[in-house]
């Protein structure tokens, strides 16, 4: 069977649905193959399920601190059965909009797998799609344009196994049935720290080991510090300038034993579970490439500014294309694609508009460049900080650790980078992209009237403190 479509979308996770929901919007017939579930990682295997069982464990912590409330609590009992029966409600719930929104759109899904193939009889080029569907049913998609939306997977290490059971990726922790005492974390970037920041919630034994000089290395430096020193107030072990040595690592008694180096020196670490959490890798084989002439860049597709590959007609969207491995990047990213394609021009694509967040407790976000970033493009810097300490909400909150931090050019007073750490602060970046999005000046922000009191006062803070003229310090 052959069906003819404007739009094809490979892979219906965050990106593939967004995309197809803006194609159906203009006007395009549109389909949609997913091997699995719509809604690929982020809401299966990531974003969401991962931030269900950090609310938990937050709510966990904060319940077991209840007295600094005034709250007298006889004991506080953790049910993991319960916390992992409600992240399966949440996400469900969300699997179930997601295909009222394709249903609404009437755009046509497909479940099976999706390759592309060369031209043929029915196409002079390639990018058309045959789907081996699930009921064994092959069918032939051929559109005037292919978005390659296919995500990504954890990244292994070579020479050491995952086996779901001693040794974890983000999949399997999310699965887990009953919480480890204790748990090894390689890798100390966005999502080995939020997996350090919840276990540690729950009750166990945390160590993260990171190779870097810190952990969080793509963000500002003065947030990675402080995450950093939180972390360890909070009894994680941080072990940075650290590597793994692969061939180490052995089960012995259900424990896990490994050994890493730092310099000349090795040590031997011990924990229940190791989690490996050292990036995501494309998902760009078996799906046809070699059919097409779409090109590779240390296994990533190669795009420009407006997800085009190098077939014109063909574009690849979310972690395939090797930018940021962000939900929101994906999401956007397939709206920049099908406007392209749908022959609307639309803005190209700037990575330093991205916010950027870390569910962590406390959390940070961040926008722009770090201070290295600036000054390593050769501009003229001012700060402004506004710690969370002086803030009223943040007190009555009872969460005053972190604070904001603004970076802007002398020269032309543009916004350059907005990097916080502290109380839900996730929230609140987006006043920051707006700002930075519209050409805000941190004097405008700053004196724009912030309500009082809110957890948002510390950014016009921060912002005010540019030129030193913070008020509430």
């Amino acid at each position: 069977m052959t069906q003819a479509f404007d739009i094809v979308i490979l892979g219906g996770g965050t990106g593939g649905y967004i995309a197809a929901i803006r194609a159906a919007q203009l006007g395009k017939t549109v389909a949609v193959v997913e091997r699995s579930k719509l809604g690929g990682t982020c809401l299966h295997r990531g974003c969401i399920p991962s931030k269900t069982l950090l609310r938990s464990a937050e709510l966990y912590a904060t319940m077991r601190q209840s007295e600094d409330y005034g709250i007298e609590a006889d004991s506080v009992r953790l049910n993991f059965a319960k916390v992992q029966s409600r992240k399966l409600s949440i996400v469900e719930q969300l699997h179930k909009g997601v295909q009222y929104l394709m249903k609404k759109h009437n755009i046509q899904v497909y479940y099976g797998i999706g390759r592309i193939i060369g031209p043929s009889i029915f196409s002079p080029r390639s990018g058309s799609v045959s789907v081996e569907q699930e009921d064994g049913e092959i069918v032939t998609l051929v559109p005037d344009k292919l978005i390659i939306a296919t995500g990504s997977r954890p990244r292994e290490i070579s020479g050491m196994e995952i086996d779901g059971i001693h040794v974890l990726s983000s999949d399997h922790a999310l699965e887990l049935e009953e919480l480890p005492a204790s748990m090894i974390i390689v890798g100390g970037g966005v999502i080995g720290v939020e997996w350090a920041s919840m276990l540690a919630d729950f009750g166990a034994q945390v160590t993260v080991i990171e190779y870097a000089p810190n952990i969080l290395p793509a963000e500002d430096a003065d947030i990675s510090k402080e995450m950093e020193r939180l972390l360890k107030k909070r009894g994680v072990q941080i072990m940075t300038n650290a590597q793994l040595l692969p061939e180490s690592v052995r089960i012995d008694g259900g424990q896990v034993l490994l050994s890493i180096a730092s310099g000349a020196k090795t040590k031997q670490l011990q924990a229940d579970k190791i989690l490996l959490s050292v990036g995501r890798q494309a998902n760009v084989e078996g799906i046809g490439l070699e059919s097409t002439d779409v090109k590779l860049d240390n296994g990533v597709i190669r795009v420009n500014d407006h997800m085009q590959t190098t077939e014109s007609h063909i574009y690849a969207i979310g972690d395939v294309n090797g930018g940021l491995q962000l939900a929101h990047v994906a999401g956007h990213e397939g709206i920049v694609a099908v406007e392209h394609a749908c022959g609307l021009r639309p803005d190209a694509f700037a990575a330093h508009q991205v916010p950027r967040c870390v569910y962590t407790r406390p959390e940070a976000a961040s926008i722009g460049w770090t201070q290295a970033q600036a000054e390593a493009q050769g501009y003229d810097v001012k700060i402004g900080r506004f710690p969370f300490s002086a803030v009223g909400k943040a007190l009555v909150h009872g969460d005053t650790d972190g604070f904001v931090k603004v970076i802007a050019d002398k020269q032309t007073n543009d916004i350059l980078g907005v990097h916080m750490i502290g109380p839900h602060v996730t929230d609140y970046i987006s006043e920051a992209a707006l700002a930075q999005l519209l050409d805000a000046t941190p004097w405008e922000v700053g004196h724009s009237i912030h309500a009082h009191p809110t957890l948002s006062e510390a950014l016009g803070e921060a912002m005010l403190a540019v030129d030193g003229r913070a008020i509430g310090i």
